[in-house]
């Protein structure tokens, strides 16, 4: 059984959270040999770098510690106001092209699925994502209206953002995922835990990047009306760049903490051959990331 499954079954969230209080209550917790040091450091680098599923390294761009240096600024760029939409399509393109990666690395990986077939299936939604995220732009430049001018490329980029996810990961609903006791057994492939992992997973994202997006865009229209805005009008560029890494930071540990990483499921919610094939009443399955 592949280590980081089990410690995700094994420890719940609810008790690695005690554990912490107790290392920050109990003034005798911090006397520890090296060797549980070790232990422990070698638990963090694990479960960040390695793939549950597969046991394979995560590339460094595509761990989850990655995410926010890489899509923040993309999403700034994504969201500024431009006369040309050519200059839009290269911060669009990036933006649809890493996260689409990243979703297809971190999603699950125990079915079986061939290198061209994620090639293929990227290919597809990067391009389709891309398109889609360059329409609302499209229509902002023909737009009077400035509520929705500003209102509609948020509400494009959330809703691709969650469309993404779903497209990047269709084919876990499709083939469906291993699911597996608490012992680490593996029952069988489930089609429905597939689409609830992908449907939890694009939930996600629609807190991550649809708050990333719409908050800085909040502070921005009361910073324009600001004597200091006045003053250095370069100054809003900065501040929206700020604000957009401030508030996607605390977010990216908010959005991956809905769900936890490895999820149970009642054993009555599955096919009826896992049922059959088991006595428990619940199941685990890793949703991704």
């Amino acid at each position: 059984m592949e280590p980081n499954v089990r410690f995700w079954i094994t420890e719940r969230q609810e008790k690695i959270e005690k554990s912490r209080q107790l290392l920050l209550t109990n003034e005798d917790a911090f006397i520890h040999d090296l060797e549980d040091r070790r232990v422990q450091e070698a638990w963090k680098r694990s479960l960040s770098t390695v793939h549950p599923d597969n046991s394979k390294l995560i590339p460094v761009p595509f761990r989850p510690a990655a995410l926010l240096p890489f899509t923040a600024p993309m999403i700034f760029l994504s969201m500024l106001s431009v006369k040309s939409l050519k200059s839009l399509i290269l911060p669009q393109v990036s933006f649809y092209t890493y996260t689409t990666a990243f979703n297809i690395v971190n999603g699950n990986a125990s079915y079986n699925r061939r290198p061209h077939e994620s090639l293929l299936l990227g290919t597809g939604v990067i391009a389709s994502s891309s398109f889609f995220g360059l329409l609302p732009h499209l229509l902002q430049m023909r737009l009077n209206n400035m509520l929705l001018k500003k209102a509609l490329p948020i509400i494009i980029l959330t809703h691709i953002s969650a469309m993404n996810v779903v497209a990047a990961r269709s084919l876990e609903p499709i083939r469906g995922i291993e699911v597996m006791d608490k012992e680490g057994n593996v029952m069988g492939y489930s089609r429905k835990a597939g689409t609830k992992a992908v449907k939890d997973t694009a939930m996600s994202r629609i807190v991550l990047f649809g708050t990333s997006a719409f908050i800085p865009e909040v502070f921005s229209h009361f910073f324009v009306r600001t004597q200091f805005f006045r003053q250095y009008p370069w100054s809003l560029w900065t501040f929206k760049l700020s604000c957009t890494v401030l508030v996607m930071g605390l977010m990216v540990p908010v959005s991956f903490s809905m769900y936890p990483q490895i999820e149970r499921i009642q054993c009555d919610k599955l096919e009826k051959e896992i049922q059959s094939a088991t006595e428990e009443t619940e199941l685990f399955y890793n949703r991704g990331v």
